[in-house]
């Protein structure tokens, strides 16, 4: 995965020096030019320097005196998803994400990322794992490997994708090896921090324990999940039906073989030849508003459903987002070679 420092030079740098680090970007050739501070200062592409070169300029000139003033940027937690998708459209294809500092914390590339969702991520990565033993003996069920890499790097690298970039991992069993192989996260150009249960808190209550989300939706999910969800969809989506939380789920379809008869106090009222049914089951992924943080109780036990069933209690809107791609809950052994099969014929 491609990290933002590449694009990042230091504004009094000679231009021979940003000339080689050009060359290596190709075609994603631009720099971002900083202070001492990694405060943005401006923008710089092979145009500026031939515009430069053309007023007399050397290749012994700082960067400061090439530079274009007003690179196009945008300021984590203060952005939304349609300004992005409208930057895509005009083809903005590289361009920073600063923090109320200004300074550099992210490049957006498209070429490399699907979108920059305003977003934070929960994944839920505490669990024994009691089914898949005697594998989850001495390895956490979220860092069983799907093909070259663990089930949760699956995850975080689709996360990562659609531009999240702020992941917290609730942590418990076996955590230290989470730990160990993401460390902060800087690696894959993201920031990952850690939340730890001293006792298990359910598939919810792990929320009420992070008190720095950036922006003002978050998205948890569980770890043990692979799937090809479309997560800029699922948040466009959540902005339609104007919800406060949405639940994404898997339609199942039940065939009925038989003429049903529609009943009304005992009294037929119609036929349906062999009718179809369509149910939906959670799929374990989760998009709210940040203030339903707020509401939850605090080091208590509290699952996902107990979330629905409090929202819904206070007259909040909670939706059902139907995913009609791949997902696969890994949670037996079937299930774990299941999915080790559909990774190599499924396009993630």
């Amino acid at each position: 995965m491609q990290t933002f420092h590449r694009h990042i030079a230091d504004i009094n740098t000679p231009v021979r020096e940003a000339l080689k680090q050009l060359d290596t970007l190709a075609s994603d050739a631009i720099l971002f030019l900083v202070d001492g501070e990694n405060k943005l200062q401006g923008s710089l592409t092979d145009g500026d320097l031939r515009r430069g070169f053309i007023k007399g300029l050397g290749f012994e000139n700082l960067l400061a005196e090439f530079i274009q003033p007003n690179p196009k940027y945008i300021q984590q937690g203060k952005y939304d998803l349609n300004e992005i998708i409208e930057l895509r459209k005009k083809h903005f294809s590289v361009f920073p994400v600063v923090n109320a500092q200004m300074q550099i914390i992210n490049v957006v590339n498209f070429k490399h990322q699907r979108s920059y969702l305003p977003v934070d991520a929960l994944i839920m990565a505490g669990g024994r794992g009691e089914r898949l033993k005697p594998l989850t003996d001495t390895t956490p069920k979220p860092l069983l490997r799907i093909g070259e890499k663990p089930i949760i790097e699956h995850n975080i690298d689709r996360l990562a994708s659609f531009g999240v970039d702020d992941i917290w991992l609730s942590v418990r069993y076996l955590g230290e090896q989470l730990e160990n192989y993401f460390g902060d996260g800087s690696k894959k150009g993201i920031r990952v921090k850690y939340v730890w249960e001293n006792q298990p808190l359910g598939t919810a209550g792990a929320l009420g324990l992070v008190n720095d989300f950036v922006h003002d939706h978050i998205l948890m999910m569980n770890s043990d999940l692979l799937t090809n969800i479309d997560f800029e969809d699922l948040f466009l989506f959540f902005q339609k039906e104007e919800a406060d939380l949405a639940v994404a789920c898997i339609p199942y379809q039940v065939n009925i073989p038989y003429a049903v008869m529609e009943t009304e106090d005992k009294r037929v009222t119609g036929l349906k030849e062999k009718p179809t049914y369509t149910h939906y089951s959670n799929a374990g992924i989760y998009l709210m508003k940040k203030e339903v943080v707020d509401i939850l109780p605090k080091q208590n036990h509290f699952n996902a459903t107990d979330l629905m069933e409090l929202l819904i209690s206070k007259g909040k809107k909670v939706v059902a987002y139907p995913l009609m791609g791949y997902w696969l809950d890994i949670g037996k052994h079937e299930d774990y070679q299941k999915a080790s099969l559909d990774f190599n014929q499924i396009k993630f």
